[in-house]
């Protein structure tokens, strides 16, 4: 199991948490330092069954510097994952990558339904 985070995001920090005061087992991915690739956005959107717009931190900086609000809906799906894979910080977080599932953002009902 990947739990991608940015270590000073409260809600990662607090997903962590979680996950160690259940002794869950995960290897700790910088989401910045280590920015996901294109194909495993893509990988991952498939597996999670999401739309791909789920993938995006709607909420930060770089989000609102680049408009994206109002240029996502004219993009291809690929040119959404190629801005995505350029800078970890538009994706959003923490993502917790398991054999056959992906959770997008920390909702603690979910996580734990989805890792009974």
């Amino acid at each position: 199991m990947v739990f991608l985070c940015y270590p000073k995001c409260t809600t990662c920090q607090k997903a962590k948490r979680w996950l160690e005061a259940r002794q869950t087992a995960f290897e700790e991915r910088h989401i910045v330092q280590e920015n996901p690739s294109a194909e495993e956005l893509r990988e991952w959107q498939r597996k999670s069954g999401l739309p791909l717009k789920r993938f995006f931190n709607t909420s930060g900086m770089k989000y609102r510097e680049l408009a994206l609000k109002d240029k996502l809906p004219s993009m291809s799906e690929e040119e959404q994952l190629a801005l995505l894979a350029t800078d970890g910080m538009l994706v959003r977080r923490p993502l917790l990558i398991t054999e056959d599932k992906v959770l997008v953002g920390f909702r603690e009902a979910e996580w734990t339904v989805a890792l009974k």
